[in-house]
């Protein structure tokens, strides 16, 4: 899928508010201003479920990798979230 449309098909659910559940929500970690290198999805299928967590980096920004947003596109789709939530510049990346 290219890059505007998966950001576009983001933005739009993101838009959308609180729809109920299941929720994803996309948190993006930078190590420079306006530069995410990293973004955590966490998927929670209802209210007070375990919430599952996938963390994609990249070199670059991720909100400008193709494969990344693609990935995130496809997640919500596969999940039918009725919510997508996102926080931007986020805390510094972690360094284990």
């Amino acid at each position: 899928m290219n890059l505007e449309k998966s950001k576009k098909r983001i933005a739009k659910k993101v838009k959308m508010g609180f729809q109920g559940y299941p929720e994803i929500t996309l948190e993006y970690f930078s190590n420079a201003s306006n530069h995410a290198t990293e973004v955590l999805v966490k998927f929670c299928l209802e209210e007070g479920a375990e919430i599952q967590e996938q963390r994609f980096s990249s070199k670059g920004d991720v909100r400008e990798d193709e494969a990344i947003q693609s990935a995130i596109v496809k997640m919500i789709e596969r999940s039918e979230a009725k919510t997508v939530s996102q926080i931007e510049g986020g805390s510094d990346v972690e360094k284990s």
